[in-house]
C-alpha cells in the first residue's frame, strides 16, 4: 500500500511538472502552423500568377506546340508548385510541362522561363541569351523596368510591372488586362516601397510582441523546473526516511525470531528434563519395591540405569548438534536477507536512474526542436530583410536617378532666365537667382553623392588589392590639395588585402582628405596610415593632425548627409564618411574613431584576413 501511494504522488507531481512544457510547445506549435499556412498561400498565389500571365500573352507559334514548356532557372523550389498546378490546368488548351535549368547557356525549347532575383542571375545576361527565341521572361524582385515581366513582393502577395517594349520586340501579343493591372511608373513603385515598409514595421513589431511572449515562457518553464527540483529533493528524502525504517523493522524481526528460536529450545530441553525425572522418580520407586521384593534384581537395575544414563549423555550431544545446525542455519538466513535487500536497492536505484535519464532525453529532444524552430525563424527573418534591403537600395537608386531630370531642367531655366532676363531683375531678384543656381547645384551634388552611395557594396568581385600601390596612386590624384597645403602622408609597409579596389581606394581617399581638409589654417597636416593583425583581420589606422570632433557627435557623423559645421567654414556634402562605413561592412569589416576636439583624429577600420 505505501509503495502504491508513493507511486501515485510521484506521478502526479510528475504530471504537474510537465503540464506548462505541453502549454509552451502547444503555443509554438499553433505559431508555426500560422507561419506555415501563410507561406504556403504565397507559394500558390506565385504560381498562379505565373500561370495567368502565360495565359494573357499570345505566342507566334502557339499552334504548332503540343506541350507548352515552363523553364525554372536555379534550385527554386517553386518548380515544385508549378508542377502541382500543371497537373490541374492547360495554358492556351496546351497541357504544360514543367523543366528545371542550372545553367542559363542551356535555356532553350521552351515558352517562359521564370527566375527569382534571390538566386542572383544577371538579368541582361538572360535577356542577351534567349533574345529571339520566342520565351518570355517572368523575374521576381529585380529592378523596375529591367525584365519583361517582373513580379514584386508586397505583404501577403504580389504586384508586378511589364516592360511593353521588350515584350513586343521580342514578337509577344500583350492582352488588355495585362497592361491594365500593372504597375507602369516610378510613383507607383514609391507607393508599393512605403507599403512594403510599413509592412516590415509591423512584421517587426509582431517579431518584438512573440520575442516577449517567449521570454515570458521560458521564466514559467525556469520557474516549474525550480518547483520540480524542490519536490524532487523532498521525495529523496521521503524515500531516504522510508528506507531507515525498513532496516529498522527488519532489524526488529530478526532480533523476534532469534528470541523465538531460544525460547522453543529452552521449552524443548525443559520437556525432556521433566519426562527424565518422572521416568528416574518412577524408576526409584520400582527399585524400591523390586529392593523389598527382590533384591536379587538390584544389579540389574543398576545396569539399566547406566543405560539409561549413556542413552541421556547421547541425547544431550545430539542436541548440542542441533543447536550448532540452528545457528549456522541463521547466520545463512541473516547473510541472505542481506544479499535480497541489496539486490531489491540496486535495482530501485537502477530504475530511478533509467527514469530520470529517459525524462532528462525526453526534455532535450524537446528543446532541441524548439530551438531548430527558432533558428528556421531566424533565418527567414533574415532572409525577409535581406530582401528589404534590396527594396531600399533599388528605391534609393531609382528615386536619385529619378531626381536627375526635374533638376537639370531647374537649372537650364534659371540659366536661360539669368541669360534673357537677368537685367530687368533688381539687386534682390539677381541675389535670388543666384541663391537658386547655388541651391540646385548643391541638390544635383546630394543626388550624384546619394546615387554613389546606392552603388556601394554590391560589387563581390574581389582581388588581391595592394594598400601601398593604392596610396600611391592617391598622392598623384591628390597632388595639387596636398603641394597647396604642404600635408605630409607617411606609409608603414600597409598589406594585401581581398577586396574591391575601386572602393578601397575610395575609403582611403575619403578619410586622407578629410584629414587634409578638417585641419586650422595655419596647421600643416600630418596623416599617417598603418596596419596590423588582429584577430584574424587587418586593422588599418589613419591618423591626422586636424581639428577632432566632440564626443557627443562621434557616432553620427557615419550617418548619410550629416555635418557638424557650416558650408563657408568646411564645403562638401557630408557622405563620405557614410561612404567609409558601407565600404567596411561591405567587405566584412568595422570601422570606428578615437578623437579629442583640437588634437586630432585617428581612424580605426578592419578588413578580413
Amino acid at each position: 500500500m505505501i509503495k502504491r501511494y508513493q507511486n501515485r504522488s510521484i506521478f502526479g507531481l510528475y504530471l504537474n511538472s510537465i503540464l506548462p512544457y505541453l502549454l509552451v510547445v502547444l503555443f509554438s506549435l499553433k505559431i508555426n502552423a500560422q507561419g506555415s499556412s501563410d507561406a504556403e498561400v504565397k507559394r500558390l498565389q506565385r504560381t498562379i500568377f505565373v500561370f495567368n500571365f502565360a495565359q494573357q500573352v499570345g505566342w507566334q507559334n502557339l499552334q504548332e506546340l503540343e506541350t507548352f514548356k515552363i523553364g525554372v532557372l536555379g534550385p527554386d523550389r517553386t518548380i515544385l508548385d508549378l508542377q502541382a498546378m500543371s497537373q490541374k490546368r492547360k495554358i492556351h488548351g496546351k497541357p504544360v510541362e514543367i523543366v528545371r535549368f542550372q545553367l542559363i547557356k542551356n535555356v532553350k525549347n521552351i515558352q517562359l522561363l521564370y527566375v527569382n532575383n534571390k538566386y542572383n542571375y544577371s538579368i541582361n545576361y538572360i535577356l542577351n541569351k534567349i533574345s529571339d527565341k520566342n520565351i518570355l521572361l517572368v523575374s521576381e524582385d529585380y529592378n523596375f523596368n529591367s525584365s519583361m515581366i517582373n513580379m514584386v513582393n508586397v505583404e501577403d502577395s504580389f504586384e508586378y510591372e511589364i516592360n511593353v517594349t521588350r515584350m513586343e520586340k521580342e514578337g509577344f501579343a500583350i492582352a488588355p488586362s495585362l497592361k491594365r493591372y500593372a504597375v507602369t511608373s516610378s510613383e507607383k513603385w514609391k507607393r508599393l516601397y512605403r507599403k512594403t515598409e510599413r509592412s516590415l514595421t509591423q512584421a517587426q513589431q509582431e517579431k518584438k510582441r512573440q520575442d516577449s511572449i517567449l521570454r515570458n515562457k521560458e521564466k514559467q518553464i525556469k520557474s516549474q523546473k525550480d518547483k520540480i527540483t524542490d519536490q524532487l529533493e523532498k521525495i529523496d528524502d521521503q524515500e531516504n526516511e522510508i528506507y531507515t525504517r525498513e532496516e529498522q523493522i527488519t532489524e526488529r524481526n530478526r532480533e523476534i525470531e532469534n528470541l523465538y528460536t531460544q525460547s522453543e529450545i529452552q521449552q524443548k530441553k525443559y520437556e525432556e528434563k521433566v519426562l527424565i525425572e518422572a521416568e528416574l522418580e518412577k524408576n526409584i520407586q520400582e527399585q524400591i519395591a523390586f529392593i523389598k521384593t527382590q533384591e536379587e534384581k538390584i544389579i540389574a537395575g543398576n545396569e539399566e540405569i547406566t543405560k539409561r544414563n549413556e542413552f541421556l549423555k547421547q541425547q544431550s550431544k545430539q542436541i548440542k548438534e542441533q543447536e550448532d545446525v540452528l545457528k549456522r542455519q541463521s547466520s545463512e538466513i541473516d547473510t541472505q536477507k542481506k544479499i535480497n535487500l541489496l539486490l531489491i536497492t540496486l535495482v530501485l536505484i537502477i530504475l530511478g536512474a533509467s527514469f530520470f535519464i529517459y525524462r532528462g532525453y525526453l526534455t532535450k529532444k524537446r528543446f532541441t526542436k524548439e530551438l531548430e524552430k527558432k533558428n528556421q525563424a531566424i533565418y527567414a527573418q533574415s532572409l525577409e530583410l535581406e530582401t528589404k534591403n534590396k527594396e531600399l537600395e533599388q528605391f534609393a537608386y531609382i528615386a536619385s536617378h529619378d531626381l536627375q531630370e526635374p533638376l537639370n531642367t531647374i537649372s537650364s531655366f534659371i540659366g536661360l532666365i539669368a541669360e534673357d532676363y537677368g537685367d530687368s531683375f533688381d539687386d534682390v531678384g539677381k541675389e535670388s537667382l543666384a541663391f537658386i543656381k547655388d541651391a540646385s547645384i548643391r541638390m544635383k551634388n546630394l543626388i550624384d553623392a546619394l546615387l554613389e552611395y546606392s552603388r556601394l557594396g554590391r560589387s563581390k568581385e574581389y582581388v588581391k588589392v595592394n594598400c601601398n600601390k593604392v596610396i600611391e596612386e592617391l598622392k598623384d590624384d591628390l597632388k595639387n590639395v596636398i603641394e597647396r597645403t604642404q600635408a605630409k602622408i607617411n606609409i608603414k609597409n600597409l598589406p594585401n588585402v581581398n577586396g574591391s579596389e575601386i572602393e578601397l581606394r575610395l575609403l582611403f581617399q575619403n578619410l586622407i582628405s578629410n584629414g587634409i581638409k578638417f585641419r586650422d589654417q595655419d596647421t600643416i597636416p600630418q596623416i599617417d596610415i598603418s596596419s596590423s593583425k588582429v584577430n584574424g583581420f587587418w586593422q588599418f589606422s589613419v591618423k591626422d593632425n586636424g581639428i577632432g570632433i566632440p564626443k557627443e557627435h562621434q557616432e553620427r557623423i557615419f550617418a548619410i548627409f550629416q555635418r557638424l559645421h557650416s558650408r563657408e567654414q568646411y564645403q562638401g556634402t557630408g557622405i563620405g564618411l557614410a561612404h567609409c562605413k558601407k565600404i567596411v561592412e561591405s567587405h566584412g569589416g568595422e570601422i570606428w574613431l578615437e578623437s579629442k576636439e583640437g588634437e586630432g583624429s585617428t581612424f580605426y577600420f578592419t578588413i578580413p584576413l
